[in-house]
């Protein structure tokens, strides 16, 4: 990422505009790609100057950096939140994909800015996802230690929990009920009700602690 220092408004107006300016990043970007979007646009897009535009950013490289910790910092917030009230790490992580999805429905501009962000800025790419999983391990950890879920290496987990609400997200979210690419038909609301049970009981299964009576035993061992 770049090392220039964040430009922090000092007013509420100014937290305001900044924020605007963000917000039409966020559609600019999605809109046009990193390579034609321009900082006349993302100006136009917000109804603000250029030179209001440069009070808190330097670059458009900035901008977009700043929208890729914008977005992840979002949509981590929608799926804590979701899974808050919780009682087990299942039920979280039923709540946590629904937050997801819903997020992801009216942020599709999600998919493109992080796909951008492995050529435009890879640390930002690094970032995202790193923070996403992190919070995956510890929630993770914390359950296997309770029993939750089975004996499974919360890491590589987090990984391919966060793989399968990307795809499907992606497939369902942003392609439609057509599976044609981004662009084509208009985004779903959400994954389908049957599409999201399927997904689920997948994730379910994988998680779930071995029954008692499959767990190993020492019966039919050699003896010392």
């Amino acid at each position: 990422m770049t090392t220039t220092p964040r430009k922090t408004p000092a007013t509420k107006k100014g937290t305001a505009t900044k924020k605007s300016i963000i917000d039409a990043a966020e559609a600019i970007f999605a809109e046009h790609g990193y390579a034609d979007a321009s900082v006349a646009r993302i100006t136009e897009r917000a109804g603000v100057g250029q030179g209001t535009f440069y009070l808190y950013f330097d670059s458009k490289l900035q901008v977009f950096e700043e929208l890729v910790e914008d977005l992840n910092r979002r949509v981590r917030h929608a799926m804590t939140e979701a899974s808050a009230g919780a009682e087990t790490r299942l039920e979280g992580e039923r709540a946590g994909f629904r937050a997801f999805f819903a997020f992801t429905a009216e942020h599709p501009a999600l998919y493109r800015v992080v796909r951008e962000a492995e050529f435009v800025s890879p640390s930002s790419l690094t970032l995202h996802y790193t923070r996403i999983v992190e919070g995956y391990i510890k929630n993770l950890t914390h359950a296997r230690s309770r029993g939750e879920v089975g004996d499974i290496d919360p890491t590589v987990a987090a990984w391919v929990l966060m793989g399968i609400g990307e795809m499907v997200g992606m497939r369902w979210v942003l392609w439609g009920d057509d599976g044609a690419p981004e662009g084509s038909p208009e985004p779903r609301a959400t994954v389908p009700d049957a599409v999201f049970d399927q997904v689920m009981t997948f994730i379910e299964r994988a998680l779930a602690p071995a029954p008692r009576d499959h767990l190993p035993t020492d019966e039919g061992a050699p003896s010392a």
